[in-house]
């Protein structure tokens, strides 16, 4: 690509370079040659003027004009002096006079125009290059033909030279400016060739690769970008490599779940089928088997709601408080009173833009969690208030609590804190995911703040 951009450049270069010359160089002749017309034209009507007056001159007083050419044409003797200028007079074909050596002309050359034309044209005689201009005096004298004959062979000699001088400098002012553009592109593909070598070294897994940074133009930019985007793709591999760890894990954290009670429904399900027992122990390894199928039925859901949620956006409305809080109340009165736990509701808002449903599941997964870590006779409370501008709500408990390493984990899907408690209570370790992922879909941020024996509060903040 370095060479073909190279002879692209280089080409356009000396087409538009030489193009350019070309055009000086037309136009200089073409200003040398109108130049040198215009003079001639000047000096041919000068003469013929002047000649027509001296033959009506000479002829009123009874004088030839043909023996008195020579005495008319001395007025102009200076322009003998001028090797560059040719006088002749021609009478028909024939020539009468001449300032200078004879002058034979073509008789196309001497044919009369007629209306006092007169005929302007670049001619080569014995090896030299004229203007000629060439017309007929006015009648009576119309017999007679004035040629002007002006000598531009240094003139254009000049320009030929100059012509050459000028392609000559341009070849060389070309050479020079195409060592220069190769040494530029050098330097500018040097870069691209080592953005070559490094993306295969990323590519091959070397992503710490860097290319090297110098200076403040604009290949450092590029370079600069091009160590970002590296940075970027190291950064989105590693998530990658730890997103496929905490897949791998969710799978083997799943597989574990749904063992236990698996192996708990097959394993009852084979006593009843096998042993003969009483009513009384069948009821029991009935309960058991149904526990343990609805923990499963609580699984399935749970990552059903987790799988739409990631795939789906959410509708919301404006809904209100007192019929969120009513409806929370309502699903866990009964299992608040059956542990003699006590619920606290108070907001200090009307409204909640959000999905009901989706807020509904996500705060009493908050209170069952928090209802898990207290002991009969606790105290939970939900709080809707205002900080800062944006709308809280908070659930708060008096329960155990929880150490710093163990909140850092407790939004991960089947996390437990305490596995033996969390399992007899038929918790599956997805309800606090479940509601990070509310959370998110609401642009709101789940906090947790605890200490161990103090009680855990849950914070869910809007942040638009």
């Amino acid at each position: 690509m370095k060479y073909r951009t190279f002879l692209t450049t280089l080409i356009l270069f000396l087409l538009s370079f030489n193009l350019g010359i070309a055009i000086i160089c037309v136009t200089t002749f073409k200003d040398m040659v109108h130049r040198a017309e215009e003079k001639s034209l000047d000096e041919h009507y000068f003469i013929t003027s002047a000649l027509l007056k001296d033959f009506h001159a000479v002829e009123s007083r009874g004088i030839d004009i043909g023996n008195s050419l020579a005495s008319l044409f001395q007025p102009y003797s200076y322009l003998s002096g001028d090797k560059k200028v040719k006088l002749a007079l021609y009478k028909g074909d024939q020539l009468v006079y001449s300032n200078r050596q004879e002058i034979i002309l073509p008789g196309s050359f001497l044919e009369p125009l007629g209306g006092g034309n007169r005929l302007v044209s670049i001619k080569k005689l014995d090896d030299r290059t004229y203007i000629m201009v060439s017309g007929q005096l006015p009648a009576p004298y119309d017999f007679y033909t004035m040629v002007y004959l002006y000598d531009t062979t240094d003139a254009i000699t000049a320009w030929k030279q100059m012509k050459n001088m000028l392609f000559f400098a341009g070849f060389i002012l070309s050479s020079l400016l195409a060592l220069g553009l190769l040494l530029l592109l050098n330097r500018i593909f040097k870069p691209l060739s080592q953005i070559s070598q490094i993306s295969r070294n990323i590519a091959a897994g070397a992503y710490e690769t860097r290319l090297p940074v110098s200076g403040h133009d604009e290949l450092s930019e590029m370079a600069q970008s091009f160590n970002h985007m590296a940075e970027e793709i190291q950064r989105q591999i590693q998530q990658l490599a730890t997103a496929a760890e905490q897949k791998q894990q969710f799978v083997d954290n799943l597989a574990h779940e749904l063992r236990t009670p698996l192996t708990a429904i097959y394993g009852y399900a084979e006593y009843i089928q096998k042993i003969v027992r009483t009513e009384e122990d069948k009821l029991f390894a009935t309960n058991y088997i149904m526990s343990e199928s609805r923990r499963l039925q609580n699984i399935a859901y749970h990552l059903l709601d987790l799988a739409t949620l990631r795939e789906n956006k959410i509708e919301r409305s404006s809904i209100r408080m007192g019929e969120l809080v009513d409806g929370i109340e309502q699903s866990l009165s009964m299992k608040a009173a059956e542990q003699n736990i006590r619920i606290i509701y108070e907001y200090r808002f009307d409204t909640l833009f959000c999905n009901a449903d989706l807020m509904h599941i996500l705060l009493v997964n908050l209170i069952d969690n928090a209802m898990k870590a207290c002991s009969p006779g606790g105290i939970i409370k939900l709080v809707a208030d205002l900080e800062d501008g944006h709308k809280v709500i908070s659930v708060q408990d008096n329960g155990k609590g929880m150490t710093e390493e163990h909140l850092i984990h407790i939004t991960e899907a089947f996390y437990r804190v305490d596995s033996s408690r969390s399992r007899s209570g038929g918790g599956a370790g997805l309800g606090l995911t479940l509601c990070k992922q509310i959370a998110v879909n609401h642009e709101a941020e789940l906090s947790f703040l605890s200490e161990p024996g103090r009680g855990t509060t849950a914070k869910l903040t809007f942040t638009s």
